[in-house]
């Protein structure tokens, strides 16, 4: 099982042990969006969905999403966030929001499944609260811009 972490020796799924790991300052950022049709857009925008502040309401789900990370993710640690953003913009272009998801902590290990985990569920409490008007919605583009932080530094997502 080469280059797979969470797995032993026989290939048997295990917690990953940080214990030996050094402490630092860990950062990601993570985005995706949710592609609406126009008129579902400007029901987003108006503040008119019947379920409310869609916007508001998703950008707390994404928050609360990066805290419960370690109870949705089998193997992920649970970790002391220090930092979550979720930044959601309108896009007329798209049409549609993009989501993006910041996420920090010092710890022994990395955050991006927090920052994954905070745009996915920001996007889908989207999706939830206009689906009453709107079923076809299409969800994407989810993937982890950069990290910072522990052993490996510095990455960053190629650019698109």
């Amino acid at each position: 099982m080469s280059g797979l972490t969470h797995f032993d020796a026989s290939g048997a799924a295990h917690m990953v042990d940080v214990s030996a790991k050094a402490e630092t300052t860990r950062i990601a950022v993570a985005e995706g969006f949710i592609k609406v049709d126009p008129e579902t857009l400007e029901i987003i925008r108006s503040g008119t969905a019947k379920k409310g502040d869609v916007v508001g309401i998703a950008r707390l789900a994404g928050i609360m999403g990066a805290k419960r990370t370690a109870d949705l993710i089998p193997l992920c640690h649970p970790l002391p966030i220090t930092k979550v953003t979720v930044d959601i913009a309108l896009d007329d272009a798209l049409p549609g929001l993009r989501v993006t998801a910041t996420v920090g902590t010092a710890g022994r290990t990395g955050v991006e499944m927090e920052a994954l985990t905070a745009v996915t569920t920001a996007c889908l409490t989207v999706y939830d609260m206009a689906k009453a008007v709107q079923k076809d919605m299409e969800i994407g583009g989810i993937r982890l811009l950069s990290k910072t932080g522990g052993k490996s530094g510095t990455w960053k997502a190629p650019a698109r």
